[in-house]
């Protein structure tokens, strides 16, 4: 039996996407949580299926690691059928961003519709009509044999990237030694990647745009009825750029090397950006580069931003995650304009104004630890002179790394300081972050 309450329709990937953080927040509202999930990896079958049956109120998982819109609509057919009342549909897995889509669409919540968010993944058209409006100064180019060497013979950086990528797969400066080959050898490797294959768009296809120097943010955003919201934004403090990926080691907002002007430049850009590419709902986590001169665009993703973003977001407001917002989003996104009306009121006061400034006074810094080749043997917290306010460890000894083209977590601090000690705190927390993990491997066998 159900009860009167209604509940949010959740899209889990392989059984994780953040569920437990949504389970929290409809639980905090009172709604009731339902999961479709794709079929999780081996090696967490049947514990991963077990831990959600066990909280979620309707649990359905499909036979593969991959949704379909046939799972997504015979989900919600079954609901239906079971009594059950779905509000909206929710995912933070940015492959499965259309299939929400469409769901909110049958379910009549305000959302993008399924094609949009399927034309915001293909990074080259993307690129390509911004730079059409005059919003990017890169150009991007598919990438064949020939093309690669034309561009490797010309004196000009690159960055080359998949057309359909995900969390910096594959995603790297051209070099003159990047050949063709050890494209084709990703491209082979990513297909063996259960995880991330599906957000391949049916296989691993390259492009190289203009490479966009300068320091690199991010805008976490709301728009309701084409209205934005910037409630953070978050600069990655510490970057590394491998053979194969980029690194995001670290984070922290508000931005530490803009002034007012720049970052209200900024927010003009975006708001140009989301307009240009007529999105008028959603959440969105939109990175860009600012070159000194000007702001390019790095990706628009169409979900919140990963790692501790969300947990970021919700220091610097007062108890308002990124995760939160969106749900506050889609539960507001129904024909009653007075709920809409409200949280943009409410956004205005959490976010970013329009000159360049905020009422925020808290400050956050986060670090990614990732994983290498191997078999962990511990991780362990170091004693520090200031503790995190968020320590997540997301692996444990005994688990195997493989050798993969993207960025594996293994865990992710979170501290919080005064805004206006700022300067003072990044270098200290920078420094003391950079050690606050102690990461053993084992010693392969002779």
């Amino acid at each position: 039996m159900n009860s009167n309450r209604p509940g949010v329709l959740i899209l889990s990937h392989c059984g994780f996407s953040f569920l437990e953080d949504l389970k929290q927040e409809l639980h905090r509202r009172q709604l009731r949580c339902f999961v479709l999930s794709s079929l999780p990896l081996p090696e967490h079958v049947p514990a991963r299926l077990e831990q959600i049956h066990a909280w979620a109120d309707r649990f359905y998982t499909s036979d593969s690691h991959q949704l379909k819109l046939e799972d997504v609509q015979i989900a919600l057919d079954t609901l239906r059928k079971s009594g059950e009342q779905v509000t909206c549909c929710i995912s933070v897995w940015e492959g499965y961003r259309h299939l929400m889509a469409s769901a909110n669409a049958a379910l009549g919540t305000y959302d993008i519709d399924a094609d949009q968010a399927l034309a915001l993944r293909n990074k080259l058209n993307v690129r390509n009509r911004l730079a059409e409006a005059g919003l990017s100064h890169a150009n991007a180019y598919a990438l064949t044999e020939p093309v690669l060497e034309r561009l490797k013979a010309k004196d000009q950086h690159y960055f080359i990237k998949p057309i359909h990528g995900i969390a910096s797969y594959a995603a790297f400066p051209m070099r003159k030694d990047t050949t063709w080959n050890a494209l084709e050898s990703l491209r082979l490797a990513s297909a063996d990647d259960t995880v991330y294959a599906s957000a391949f768009n049916d296989g691993l296809t390259f492009m190289a745009e203009d490479y966009i120097a300068g320091n690199e943010f991010s805008f976490e955003t709301l728009l309701v009825d084409g209205q934005p919201s910037v409630v953070a934004i978050h600069e990655k403090y510490e970057v590394t750029e491998t053979a194969d990926t980029v690194l995001e080691d670290s984070c922290t907002t508000p931005p530490a090397s803009l002034d007012q002007a720049q970052i209200a430049a900024g927010l003009q850009w975006l708001k140009n950006v989301l307009s240009c590419m007529e999105l008028k709902w959603g959440c969105y986590h939109v990175e860009a580069r600012f070159t000194g001169q000007h702001w390019d665009l790095i990706e628009i993703n169409p979900r919140v931003g990963g790692s501790l973003i969300s947990h970021s977001v919700e220091a610097v407001t007062d108890g308002h995650s990124m995760l939160s917002l969106w749900l506050d989003l889609l539960l507001a996104s129904q024909d009653d304009a007075r709920p809409r009306e409200a949280l943009v009121q409410r956004l205005a006061q959490l976010g970013w104004r329009a000159d360049g400034t905020s009422e925020q006074s808290v400050a956050t810094f986060f670090r990614v630890y990732f994983a290498k080749p191997g078999t962990l043997s511990s991780v362990t917290l170091n004693a520090l002179p200031l503790d995190p306010v968020v320590q997540h460890i997301l692996l444990k000894a005994g688990d195997v790394i493989p050798a993969h083209a993207r960025e594996v977590f293994l865990g992710q601090l979170l501290w919080t300081f005064d805004r206006s000690n700022r300067t003072a705190e990044l270098e200290r927390l920078a420094s003391i972050s950079a050690t606050a993990l102690d990461i053993r491997y084992q010693v392969p066998s002779a």
